[in-house]
């Protein structure tokens, strides 16, 4: 099965990454990298309450890290996507960071 990714930063460029079915991480294992990777990044929660759902996580994680991370470091950037696909279950993901926005 594959899927698709897309991490959208307005003016400042757009990143489409297909993921394979069979490369995908098990959905706990996906959910960690998240957190670890908010944490490591100094993401701050969305929601005035402190509660961090997973899409809230995707949405602010790449807000953190930005267009550039995206373009110049591919490991991440594909290490996202496994990771996005696997922890939300959703074949294909739509993230707007300018729209505040997590699609599927």
């Amino acid at each position: 099965m594959r899927s698709e990714v897309v991490v959208a930063f307005g003016a400042a460029g757009e990143f489409e990454v297909t993921v394979h079915g069979g490369s995908l991480p098990p959905a706990d294992e996906a959910r960690r990298w998240l957190d670890e990777q908010f944490v490591a990044n100094d993401c701050e929660p969305l929601r005035p309450s402190g509660k961090v759902l997973t899409a809230d996580k995707v949405l602010a994680l790449a807000a953190a890290v930005g267009p550039s991370r995206f373009s110049e470091d591919t490991g991440f950037r594909d290490a996202f996507a496994h990771a996005v696909v696997a922890a939300l279950g959703k074949p294909v993901v739509r993230i707007d960071v300018d729209a505040a926005a997590v699609t599927f």
